[in-house]
C-alpha cells in the first residue's frame, strides 16, 4: 500500500501559485461585489431615511409648541379664515422647505405645517380650542 503525500508548496511549478493567488483575488472581489457594495447602499438609503425622520419630528414639535401657545390666547387677535402663520428660530433654517399656515373659525383653530415640495415629510395638522 502506497501513502500519496502532495509536494510542498515550494516545489509546485510557479504557474500553479500564481494561478492559487489569482483565485484568491478573484474571490475577494465576488465577496466585496455580493455583500459589501449593497451594504453601502443599505447605509444611504438608512441615512435618507433618518434625515426625513428627523425633519418629521421637528416640525411636529414645532407645531405642537406653536399650536400650545395659540391655544393660549395667542390666536384671539388673527382674523377668521385662513392665513400663513410666521415661526421664526434656529430650527426653522433647518427644515425642509414648507410654510405655517393657521386656519381659524370662531374659537376653533388649527395650525399647520405645509411641505412646498416633495421631501419626505408629509403635511402635521393640530387643532386646537382657542381659550
Amino acid at each position: 500500500m502506497k501513502i500519496f503525500f502532495p509536494p510542498p508548496a515550494s516545489s509546485r511549478p510557479r504557474r500553479a501559485r500564481r494561478g492559487m493567488l489569482e483565485m484568491d483575488l478573484a474571490a475577494a472581489l465576488a465577496l466585496l461585489a455580493l455583500v459589501i457594495v449593497p451594504i453601502g447602499f443599505a447605509i444611504q438609503h438608512e441615512r435618507r431615511f433618518l434625515h426625513a425622520e428627523y425633519a418629521r419630528s421637528a416640525v411636529a414639535e414645532l407645531v405642537d409648541g406653536e399650536a400650545e401657545i395659540l391655544a393660549a390666547g395667542a390666536a384671539r387677535p388673527y382674523p377668521d379664515g385662513t392665513q400663513p402663520y410666521p415661526v421664526a428660530g434656529p430650527t426653522v433654517m433647518a427644515l425642509p422647505p414648507g410654510h405655517f399656515q393657521l386656519t381659524k373659525h370662531g374659537r376653533q383653530a388649527s395650525l399647520a405645517w405645509l411641505p412646498d415640495a416633495q421631501s419626505g415629510v408629509s403635511t402635521v395638522t393640530r387643532e386646537f380650542t382657542v381659550k
